[in-house]
């Protein structure tokens, strides 16, 4: 089985820059966001579903929720997401996709969660796969990828399921401030 990598990833636009983030926005101007990324109709997120940030936001309560009674901490309301390792697909996301690499030694483990896959899938599809419905922490992400693999080796082209990378949701700023679009 694969090892867990030492690092977190977060794919961006260049020319917008790293952490921009629709959750941090107030509700209008957000839908207004998505909005007009959905009439360019240039990117992956142009065919995002007209629900999108409503279910959004109601994942991210809970994966914070579930966080907060592993012992979480998040010192935020909505994360910044990143992805364990490296996952090229994400990059095709973007019209000029570019990848920031983080040492995974920078983040605490109270202010860090993962789940197995995107979060909209990982909280929503009910396939009976262990990891559906779960948040880990920095302390089970060995354990994690020991049982489970890494989805970016065993499915990266995503014909065995949505499962292309295990996500990670960064709930504080301070770890990312050098990077974050002022």
């Amino acid at each position: 089985m694969s090892e867990a990598p030492d690092f977190l990833t977060h794919y961006y636009e260049r020319a917008k820059g790293p952490f921009l983030n629709l959750s941090d926005l107030p509700r209008e101007k957000a839908e207004q966001v998505l909005d007009g990324i959905r009439r360019a109709g240039r990117s992956f997120a142009s065919r995002r579903a007209a629900d999108y940030l409503e279910v959004r936001r109601a994942l991210e309560d809970r994966v914070r929720r579930l966080f907060i009674e592993k012992g979480g901490r998040p010192r935020r309301a909505r994360p910044h997401y990143m992805i364990l390792g490296a996952c090229p697909w994400l990059e095709a996301w973007y019209i000029e996709g570019c990848a920031l690499c983080i040492p995974l030694a920078r983040f605490s483990a109270d202010i860090v969660s993962f789940t197995y896959g995107d979060t909209f899938p990982a909280m929503r599809l009910a396939d009976g796969r262990p990891y559906r419905g779960q948040v880990y922490t920095l302390d089970e992400l060995t354990g994690l990828v020991r049982r489970c693999g890494l989805p970016q080796d065993w499915n990266a082209d995503g014909s065995h399921g949505p499962e292309r990378y295990i996500e990670a949701q960064v709930w504080d700023d301070e770890p990312l401030r050098a990077f974050l679009v002022k």
